[in-house]
């Protein structure tokens, strides 16, 4: 009787085992997930969102990732980059936001002057107004000054009829407003005339 309880007691022993040995089998897989966990930590370093902040702020959170200089630049194109533009707003970035960078990345910052608000793009001009008047205040001057040359040889070859007026080109008497041009008026020339019937610039 002794040896049989013996046995039951060994067997009863032995069966707890394999239990503990499963519950060490289990304490193995948090391991596994800790393994896991690096890799995000593989992920390089992202470019920061710096637009809207002040070009100082954003120039501090670039240099913690990027070693290559910064490149800062006027948003428009007719403001010139102050010397001291800390203060500055930064409108554009490149490259964008959450992009992989290395020191080595090329990093761009377009800024605008305090109080002054952002272009709808990069290299935008603050004052469009003033550009049109410029090249309509130019436009004349040239054809002002090709009669005297266009007049002397345009009577030998009778190319132009009102020595005042010359036209390089259709596309410019079409841009003037004064196609077409009928022979004796100014502007009309043979050279506008292609298929000689008179009138210039009619096609």
């Amino acid at each position: 009787m002794a040896a049989a309880v013996g046995a039951v007691v060994a067997l009863a022993g032995g069966c707890q085992d394999p239990a503990s040995a499963d519950k060490g089998k289990g304490a193995d897989k948090p391991s596994a997930a800790t393994a896991a966990a690096p890799s995000p930590s593989a992920t390089g370093p992202v470019m920061p969102a710096v637009v809207g902040q002040k070009f100082a702020d954003a120039e501090a959170a670039v240099k913690k990732l990027v070693t290559a200089p910064i490149e800062a630049r006027s948003g428009y194109v007719d403001v010139k980059l102050a010397a001291d533009h800390a203060q500055w707003s930064v409108c554009f970035q490149t490259p964008a936001a959450q992009s992989p960078v290395s020191p080595a990345t090329a990093v761009e910052l377009s800024l605008v002057a305090p109080g002054t608000p952002c272009p709808a793009q990069a290299g935008a001009t603050l004052r469009p107004s003033k550009a049109p008047a410029t090249p309509t205040a130019s436009a004349p001057k040239p054809a002002a000054s090709k009669p005297a040359s266009g007049g002397s040889s345009g009577g030998g070859s009778g190319g132009s009829s009102g020595g005042v007026v010359v036209y390089k080109s259709c596309a410019e008497a079409k841009a003037a407003g004064a196609a077409p041009i009928r022979r004796g008026q100014p502007g009309y020339s043979r050279s506008l005339d292609r298929d000689n019937d008179g009138i210039a610039c009619d096609k």
